[in-house]
């Protein structure tokens, strides 16, 4: 019988059940844990409609686990904080007090809940994802056996995952790698994301607090997991007037290049900060430069209090700072530069630039009235720059793209090396 999985980033926002639990822990500061406090803490995460602890507590005590493995993932995956054993609690007896304070309880749920739910709830046999656990436990064991203040911790976590449940051994295990400040290659840190995307996790469950051996940040990659980056995104952050809902400038800023989940951090403040010193170099006349941003961000007819703007090339430069600042916060040790352009695809980039400024549907006019200066970002200034302007024109503007033509965009998309989503995620959606 197939096993029915829960959909956890409905109900969480963040690590949850024991490892949400026993992060909480390891995060407190001040006085020492005590029995008390620390039951009185699981009682509080209950009441907080986090069911999944008591659940997790009780697939422990019902395995056939030895109280010595109990025992190692408790305090390996706690860093210690409290030891009911040292205490005089024998690690059984210890869960049961947790089991008690964290009563069973199913959440209610209306028919539409029930049916969304069960529309994206997971399929993933448990021998598979035993199989994928036990894996990537086993490809840190060396740098767990280091670094955990904890003996027998791996054997502890492959038996978690074998022989109560892989789901919660994959949560703990990512509890006590994060714990411990276990390193993680970027290789393991994708497969990781990948089966916690599976899973439904939360990102934080994977992503928050684990150190992970990033490589260098590269300004010229161009395969980001969100779709749009660089200039296309920060156009698409100060649509219009829109962007005064999402914070003041600097926060939407922020949002544009504080975006690396499961990228190299500092990835999209880098790949901005190469689009905007490509065009802040550039010979383009500061009217051109200032009626193309206007009409990528669609801030043609904006005026008044929005005029953040007003001076292109200052608020290029404000840019520039933030992600000069952002990158030194992340990454001290980068130095910004700007990678080689991809002037062999000069020729087919300028050839979409003018077919599509021959499709005749009124929403083309503020896009045709820069189509000059989106030649000369293809020609003097980057290919790929000007491609991406051109895709975020057409998008920002609702310019209907026929398949035809939208095809041709996804075959140059892959030549330039974007995610497979870039297309999709920036022109609008097809007709029909």
């Amino acid at each position: 019988m197939t096993r029915v999985r829960e959909v956890y980033y409905w109900d969480h926002g963040a690590d949850f059940g024991l490892s949400g639990f026993a992060g909480r822990l390891v995060a407190r500061t001040g006085l020492r844990l005590d029995e008390g406090v620390t039951l009185a803490l699981a009682g509080a995460v209950a009441e907080d409609d986090d069911v999944r602890l008591g659940h997790d507590v009780r697939l422990l005590l019902d395995s056939a686990l030895p109280d010595e493995v109990l025992h190692a993932v408790w305090l390996a995956a706690v860093r210690r904080r409290f030891d009911p054993v040292a205490e005089g609690t024998d690690i059984r007896a210890w869960l049961r007090r947790v089991a008690e304070v964290c009563p069973p309880r199913v959440l209610e749920r209306d028919p539409y809940e029930v049916a969304s739910l069960d529309e994206v709830r997971p399929v993933f046999p448990e021998d598979e994802l035993r199989t994928a656990v036990t894996a990537e436990i086993a490809s840190v064991a060396a740098g767990l056996a280091r670094a955990v203040a904890v003996p027998d911790v791996v054997p502890a976590l492959l038996r978690v995952v074998r022989e109560a449940d892989a789901d919660l051994g994959l949560r703990l295990f990512l509890r006590v790698a994060k714990s411990y400040s276990v390193a993680i290659g970027k290789d393991a840190y994708d497969r990781l994301t990948a089966l916690g995307d599976r899973l439904t996790f939360p990102w934080p469950v994977v992503s928050e607090g684990l150190e992970v051996r990033w490589p260098p940040v590269d300004p010229g990659r161009r395969d980001l997991g969100i779709g749009r980056f660089g200039a296309q995104m920060l156009a698409a952050a100060f649509r219009g007037t829109d962007w005064r809902h999402e914070g003041t400038v600097r926060e939407n800023i922020l949002r544009v290049i504080d975006n690396d989940y499961g990228d190299v951090p500092g990835s999209y403040a880098a790949v901005l900060l190469e689009d905007v010193r490509r065009l802040l170099d550039s010979a383009l006349p500061d009217a051109e430069l200032a009626a193309l941003w206007r009409a990528v961000s669609c801030r043609v007819r904006v005026t008044g209090e929005d005029g953040f703007d007003a001076d292109v090339r200052a608020w290029l430069e404000r840019v520039a700072g933030e992600c000069r600042e952002h990158l030194a916060t992340v990454d001290p040790c980068y130095v910004p530069y700007v990678s080689p352009g991809c002037t062999e695809a000069a020729e087919s980039v300028l050839r979409e630039v003018r077919e599509a400024m021959r499709t005749e549907v009124p929403e083309m006019a503020e896009v045709r009235a820069v189509a000059g200066v989106l030649e000369d970002v293809v020609t003097t200034v980057d290919p790929d720059l000007g491609f991406r302007l051109l895709l975020q024109l057409l998008g920002t503007h609702e310019v209907p793209v026929a398949e035809a033509r939208r095809t041709r965009y996804r075959a140059l998309a892959e030549r330039l090396g974007y995610s497979p989503d870039h297309i999709d995620d920036t022109l609008p959606a097809p007709e029909g």
